[in-house]
């Protein structure tokens, strides 16, 4: 298929681009089998990109159960080379305020059982990718410019923690990611970022803060609900198509 400018990887509360024209479906098998949904392939912008949900449509796929393999493979057999991830996130650290928009420069990872890699089958080339920096220095560069040209705040750099779920953490798992260093903290982040890195992939995540952690906000006993979760990403959202737009417009490095 063509070359697209961009692919988007939608995260909880994200499950369509609605600024997409002229939409099409794309739903290949991969080599790593079926990602989580349609590949919707249209025009932003006068460019063209593409956008998965990562859980699902229907936010279907818990994510311990994605096929991240897929979804990037997905990706990029429709053409893409850069991918731009958005995490919903909570926010450990007072710059990543419940409604900020963030552009990390790192990541932990404390998931397990996941398949991590594309050289899990017997026989793939066994590959050691340089991973100092998991996210693309040059799309992130982007991002940031993209976003102060739109007027929009997005926090530069910090840490992700990626932990398991589907549950969320508890405030003794929280206070342990804040000592590590982790500024966010997600369940989708990795293998991701490190699949993306295997498979050729320029790769940025671009987090939307929906909560605070647990016992990291001003009421350390605040319970986190569903409810509130999607109304602040519904809120932060709003910000995006300006963003995207900004992005599309600036030269690919």
């Amino acid at each position: 298929m063509s070359d697209l400018a961009l692919a988007i990887v939608g995260g909880t509360g994200v499950y369509r681009l609605a600024a997409l024209e002229d939409v099409e479906s794309f739903f290949p098998e991969t080599r790593f089998g079926l990602p989580s949904g349609p590949v919707r392939i249209g025009t932003l912008a006068g460019h063209r990109v593409a956008f998965l949900a990562r859980h699902g449509e229907g936010h279907g796929v818990p994510p311990h159960r994605i096929n991240y393999r897929a979804n990037l493979a997905a990706l990029q057999l429709a053409g893409a080379s850069r991918v731009l991830a958005l995490n919903t996130v909570g926010g450990i650290t007072p710059r990543y305020a419940p409604g900020a928009l963030g552009c990390p420069d790192q990541l932990i990872d404390y998931t397990w059982g996941r398949i991590s890699t594309i050289c899990e089958e017997p026989g793939s080339e066994v590959l050691h990718v340089d991973f100092g920096d998991p996210y693309t220095p040059s799309l992130r560069r982007s991002i940031l410019a993209a976003a102060q040209h739109a007027g929009i705040e997005v926090v530069d750099g910090g840490c992700y923690g990626a932990t398991q779920g589907p549950r969320l953490e508890t405030k003794a798992e929280i206070a342990r990611l804040r000592r590590d260093g982790c500024d966010l903290v997600g369940m989708t982040g990795m293998p991701e970022a490190a699949l993306a890195r295997e498979l050729g992939l320029d790769y940025a995540c671009l987090a939307i803060v929906a909560n605070w952690a647990a016992g990291a906000g001003p009421d350390p006993d605040e319970k986190i609900t569903l409810e509130a979760v999607l109304a602040t990403v519904e809120a932060a959202s709003a910000r995006l198509p300006a963003l995207l737009q900004a992005l599309l417009a600036l030269p690919a490095e």
